[in-house]
């Protein structure tokens, strides 16, 4: 842990000006609850549930406050950023909302679904090759050509306290949680969620859940060092194929404390059950976190457990369960 408030990225403070930054246009989502889990699982499970957040998904934070706080003159020449999906739509309709054009760096292999919703929003479309290489060299030509303002997906402190309003609700609406459960991608979420527990429910415990195919965060605390991702990246969970940053890795060194993986089956197994269960759409990306508890990856017995369901953003064409 930090030795001092000065060693914390974000203060408490900068949290809740973030929180009342996007009061009024970020939704603050429901936390649910299903007997049959809390049975199950021999615990009580809250799922604060994004899925249900504008863009459907928990990104929508992180990118309202993050461009709600640039100039007149980064207004003027746009924004870009690179995404699977998720932070390219919040990007997208945050820039809409603030009068200000957006240009979107998305592997081609990104779900169809996410690719008409960044167009829907008003936002023009750069695709490039899957790769974390190729999606920053595209940002960058887009950047020359153009002067718009980068809005990373994660390795952004703006990013990260618009992301960390999330946990913040959480633990308001559920006071006393043992632990909170989120997915790990590039760390974003992962951190906002680590700083809004340290700042207002210090002893509940921050467990992040990566699929084994994409386990770079579990590499680099592991070993200390930030390891590379996974090339090419062969989880189905899209939205979480992105390695750490520096700065999230920083974050998540000093206040995550663990990291467990899952593999693909369990990660297809709990979403599956979310649906079936709660009667509720959420993406591979969102149901790993459960798939955690589903698969035994992490003991809940007798805890109070928020799990963020970060996202509900899945094409309907490609379920992983269909057949045929």
């Amino acid at each position: 842990m930090p030795e001092s408030e000065t060693d914390v990225l974000l203060s408490r403070r900068e949290i809740e000006e973030a929180h009342e930054r996007i009061r009024g246009h970020a939704h603050r989502t429901p936390v649910l609850r299903s007997s049959t889990f809390d049975r199950r699982f021999g615990a009580e499970l809250f799922f604060k549930c994004e899925n249900f957040q504008k863009v459907g998904a928990f990104k929508f934070r992180g990118a309202f406050n993050a461009v709600s706080r640039l100039s007149p003159e980064q207004l003027e020449r746009g924004v870009t950023t690179h995404s699977s999906g998720n932070h390219a739509q919040a990007l997208a309709l945050a820039a809409h909302i603030a009068g200000t054009r957006a240009r979107i760096v998305m592997p081609k292999t990104a779900p169809a679904v996410k690719l008409a919703a960044v167009r829907g929003y008003g936002a023009e479309v750069v695709l490039c090759d899957q790769t974390l290489e190729a999606r920053e060299a595209t940002v960058a030509q887009v950047i020359e050509e153009t002067g718009a303002t980068l809005v990373h997906p994660y390795d952004h402190r703006d990013i990260i306290a618009g992301q960390a309003t999330a946990a913040k609700e959480l633990i308001e609406d559920v006071p006393s949680l043992d632990l909170i459960l989120m997915p790990v991608g590039g760390g974003g979420l992962a951190s906002g969620t680590a700083l809004a527990a340290y700042h207002f429910s210090p002893d509940t415990r921050v467990v992040g859940v990566e699929p084994k195919e994409a386990d770079d965060a579990f590499r680099s605390l592991e070993t200390g060092d930030r390891q590379p991702p996974v090339t090419p990246p062969r989880t189905l969970a899209d939205g979480l194929q992105t390695a750490l940053s520096d700065l999230t890795f920083g974050v998540l060194k000093n206040h995550l404390h663990s990291i467990v993986t899952v593999d693909e089956e369990s990660i297809v197994d709990a979403m599956r059950l979310i649906w079936e269960r709660m009667k509720i759409v959420v993406e591979p990306s969102g149901a790993v976190p459960f798939a955690a508890v589903h698969a035994g990856a992490i003991d809940v017995e007798g805890l109070r457990v928020g799990i963020i369901l970060s996202g509900g953003n899945v094409d309907l064409g490609k379920l992983p369960w269909a057949s045929g």
